[in-house]
């Protein structure tokens, strides 16, 4: 008897292994492969001619801190024309000015054009600014964004109004503002930041996620009406990156959530997110999911077995709630 179970034992322990083998090898057929794949031929497909950048007029929205700065610092370095777009005329000048000091022949002094993407007449104010600087836009940057921290049962309708507005609509206006430009020149090149939340929501970022969301399915379905024209649409999702937008981000009752997150904090540096974005708009790329493995896995994830992506998410949230309930007993 004892003879038995040690020999069911050994067998079990063995299968065991095998079995923990053979999972991890289905699980790499499955995602791995084709996602490695996917990646080589899409790279292969989409080799093109770098794009010179010198003297292209680029208009970059929230350009006054972040991403925005570091986007304005390298398109200007490569000779472009410069619009520098925000809201603080106090950074804007500040940025142009230390922008000037470092100006070489083959430089443009930026342009500064103050705009809020709450503005009822932000498309007018687009158009005036472009008629009176250059004339044109050879890249549009949609960069400016807010994020958002909260629980749906707690946010109030303003704050998910004010996130769509500010991620989504905005960049939506000025896009029509200035896609005619784009369209009589028959050349262009749009260019929107969004995030891998966009892709892969999270529980407790709802309203920043749906805004990010709908950015993507609104510039996918843009790319393929003007790419006859000559006019391409390149959607960038980026990891976290190392700015302030967590800091400046809504909490569910609209007051500022005041705090840089650690995630933000071992984001990525701005300046070689900006590298990227040149990247993708001299090689002409649809879009750049920039982001660690694993989260570009979990992307896969998704959409190969949603229910286990489900119950991933649903961990974490209670994971947070029991944080939270922690805090406010102590």
């Amino acid at each position: 008897m004892t003879n038995n179970l040690t020999f069911k034992s050994s067998l079990w322990k063995t299968t065991s292994g095998k079995m923990g083998d053979l999972s991890i090898s289905a699980l790499w057929t499955v995602i791995g492969l084709p996602v490695s794949l996917i990646s080589t031929l899409y790279f292969l497909l989409n080799r093109r001619k770098n794009v010179v950048l010198q003297d292209k007029v680029v208009f970059i929205t929230g350009a006054s801190s972040g991403l925005g700065e570091a986007l304005a610092e390298a398109f200007h370095q490569c000779g472009c024309k410069v619009v520098i777009a925000g809201r603080n005329a106090e950074k804007l000048e500040e940025l142009r000015d230390r922008l000037n000091s470092r100006k070489q022949d083959h430089q443009h002094s930026p342009a500064i054009c103050i705009l809020d993407l709450e503005d009822h007449d932000l498309g007018e104010k687009v158009h005036q600014a472009v008629a009176k600087v250059w004339g044109k836009v050879d890249i549009l940057i949609n960069n400016a964004g807010m994020s958002y921290r909260g629980a749906v049962a707690d946010t109030k309708s303003e704050v998910d109004k004010k996130l769509m507005v500010v991620n989504h609509l905005g960049h939506i206006e000025i896009t029509k503002a200035i896609l005619p430009y784009m369209m009589k020149q028959n050349s262009g090149h749009i260019v929107c930041v969004s995030s891998v939340q966009g892709k892969l929501p999270i529980p407790h970022r709802s309203a920043y996620a749906a805004s990010k969301h709908a950015l993507q399915a609104y510039f996918d379905s843009l790319r393929a009406e003007v790419d006859h024209q000559g006019i391409q649409v390149c959607v960038v999702s980026p990891y976290y990156i190392r700015t302030n937008l967590s800091v400046n981000a809504l909490s569910a009752d609209g007051s500022s959530y005041g705090k840089l997150d650690q995630t933000t904090i071992n984001g990525y540096d701005p300046h070689f997110v900006a590298q990227k974005i040149i990247s993708c708009v001299q090689q002409g790329q649809e879009e750049l999911i920039l982001a660690p493995f694993h989260v570009k896995l979990a992307i896969c994830l998704r959409v190969l077995a949603p229910w286990l992506y489900f119950k991933i998410m649903a961990r974490r949230a209670r994971k947070e709630l029991g944080k939270n309930n922690n805090k406010k007993i102590i």
